[in-house]
């Protein structure tokens, strides 16, 4: 089906190959604190659910070590787990070098996904939150060939730059 068309695309992936990790048999959520504590820049992350708490400490951390944080949500999923009187998103938010967005209509934003200082990609079916990373059967896929890392940051910011798109703070009132 792929043929010649695939591995000849495949033949110019950059750097090593993408690592694929499976829960609940792997910890995705130590993985992704380590992933994230790596970050001495920026992260950009699309989070449907972000409620796990090591995830949300691991982005405080570097928050707190002055990197740039964009957090872009799914509406229906923020009202649910978004900022509560001094939670965790509420802590993460309050930083000035952490910006959120919410999607404002139409279907779910349904990404699960973060890179790292625009040379590494995280990816999967794994919602952060604790279920999604230790209990469930998911993958996060984490990648550093930088054609694919530069794909996702360009729609990051076409997704980040929506006219329909709500600041975190407003949506959560």
């Amino acid at each position: 089906m792929f043929g010649a068309a695939w591995a000849d695309k495949a033949s110019k992936v950059e750097g090593p190959p993408p690592q694929i990790h499976y829960a609940p048999r792997e910890n995705l959520e130590s993985l992704d604190a380590r992933e994230l504590g790596r970050a001495q820049l920026s992260i950009d992350m699309a989070a449907y659910v972000l409620s796990d708490a090591h995830v949300i400490e691991a982005l405080i951390d570097a928050a707190e070590r002055g990197v740039v944080i964009r957090l872009y949500f799914d509406r229906s999923q923020f009202a649910e787990h978004g900022p509560t009187r001094g939670g965790l998103i509420e802590a993460l938010l309050a930083h000035p070098n952490v910006a959120a967005r919410v999607k404002g209509e139409g279907v779910l934003m349904h990404l699960k996904a973060y890179a790292v200082d625009g040379e590494a990609l995280r990816t999967g079916s794994g919602n952060f939150s604790r279920s999604g990373l230790a209990a469930q059967d998911n993958d996060a896929i984490f990648i550093t060939d930088q054609r694919t890392v530069d794909a996702f940051e360009a729609n990051f910011e076409r997704i980040w730059a929506r006219a329909q798109n709500i600041g975190a703070l407003d949506a959560s009132r």
